[in-house]
């Protein structure tokens, strides 16, 4: 008799650490502090987590060196190995290769769970995400800023020479890399006495009954911190990957539907075109709401959107009036505007130049820190609108976004100080 999902025992579950009952035919590979993978690679912390794969700090053996492991469920489909490794065959001596991710090595596991797939690469620091959560501020400083999103950019256009679209570009998904100096000649006791020794959390069933399976571990451990607050990164830190291929795509030999970015984040094609495929102008439209909160202490779209509907008023606010032919598509649109297009009533609403003013140039000056003068507002406003009209087509694709004013006069030169090399001509 076969074992159904239903059959299976439940588990307590913890704040931040994965869903243990994820631990099962399928899904994750069960790890703990001190096993070796591939009779090489020390656990010796967790990472970080997602719905596909848990990533460990590891001690390679044979190089003698601490690497970050991807182990991947044994249900997942994913192309990101593949894809990665084509990035890094793409390089020859682009720069912007080195701002991906890089395999190191690969290779799978076999246990109780299936299958699999494990990507080995250099440890983040942490995810843009993370180091901004944790700031005083929510805000990097002005310069180091600037070095990140021109990085983010060069990261993206990188990825799109060679084919691909990212599909996921988010935050959460850039991280601060860590340098090899940093951390390689730790041992792995020092590792702990600098920054935080594994926690384990004990493994139970929400029955009381005793654990007996083999597809959980004894216990589980919430990710490590290997990070800084964004306020305290410092120019010569400014070094950026781009990460989590795992939804990327080739769109001349893949259609693809749908957008797996979260709804804020998602461009508005998604709704209105929803059986035309996602191109690269899908990943532009992302990237410029990323680079505005890097520049910036918040999001570009409100954090307090919970549909589609309420998603494309706030892109209306924004940005202006939809294409006529998505106007007169959208059937939400009175709940918040007149038929002309102007909003409804008295009701408030932030326009790109207000949301400017309140997210990135007034909180640097409540801060007392640097902010854009009006030259560099102009520029940088200019870049935003074009990476974030709503036909697609109409979008900067990432090579114009590269060449923008903003991105020569302002950003790349900060790329050119904080890796000490020339990269203008």
């Amino acid at each position: 008799m076969s074992t159904t999902t239903a059959d299976l025992p439940t588990y307590k579950l913890y704040r931040h650490i994965e869903d243990i009952n994820r631990y099962c035919p399928g899904g994750y590979h069960p790890i703990e502090v001190n096993d070796t993978l591939n009779q090489r690679y020390i656990i010796v912390d967790k990472l970080g987590k997602g719905g596909y794969s848990t990533i460990w700090l590891a001690r390679d053996q044979k190089l003698n060196k601490y690497v970050a492991v991807k182990v991947g469920t044994a249900d997942q489909v994913s192309k990101e190995r593949e894809i990665l490794l084509k990035l890094a065959g793409n390089q020859t001596n682009d720069f912007s290769g080195h701002l991906i991710t890089q395999v190191l090595d690969h290779f799978t596991l076999h246990g109780p769970n299936g299958t699999h797939p494990c990507i080995v690469t250099a440890p983040a620091r942490c995810s843009v995400a993370e180091s901004i959560k944790t700031s005083r501020y929510n805000s990097f400083r002005l310069d180091v800023a600037r070095a990140l999103s021109a990085q983010l950019i060069m990261a993206t256009a990188y990825v799109h020479g060679a084919g691909f679209v990212h599909g996921d570009i988010h935050l959460r998904n850039v991280l601060l890399q860590l340098p090899g100096s940093e951390i390689d000649q730790l041992s792995i006791q020092q590792v702990y006495e600098k920054y935080y020794e594994p926690e384990p959390y004990p493994v139970a069933r929400t029955d009381g009954q005793p654990v007996t399976s083999t597809s959980v571990p004894k216990n589980v451990y919430r990710p490590n911190w290997l990070g800084k607050p964004s306020d305290e990164v410092l120019l010569p830190e400014a070094k950026l990957w781009l990460a989590d291929f795992g939804t990327a795509f080739n769109p001349s030999q893949e259609t693809r539907l749908m957008s797996y970015t979260h709804l804020q984040n998602r461009p508005p094609e998604a709704k209105f075109d929803p059986t035309k495929p996602l191109t690269f102008s899908s990943d532009i439209w992302s990237l410029g709401l990323m680079v505005w909160e890097v520049m910036g202490d918040g999001p570009f779209m409100s954090s307090f959107l919970f549909n589609w509907d309420e998603v494309i008023a706030d892109q209306v606010d924004a940005l202006g009036p939809l294409p006529q032919e998505w106007w007169e598509k959208w059937e939400a649109k009175l709940n918040e505007f007149e038929e002309n297009g102007q909003p409804k009533g008295q009701r408030e609403y932030w326009s790109l130049e207000r949301r400017f003013h309140m997210n990135i140039q007034d909180p640097r000056m409540e801060e007392g820190t640097e902010q854009m003068d009006n030259d560099e507002s102009h520029a940088f406003l200019d870049m935003i609108k074009g990476m974030l009209r709503f036909r697609p087509e109409e979008r900067l694709t990432a090579d114009q976004v590269l060449r923008s004013e903003w991105m020569s006069k302002w950003a790349l030169p900060l790329v050119e100080k904080a890796w000490e090399r020339k990269l203008l001509d």
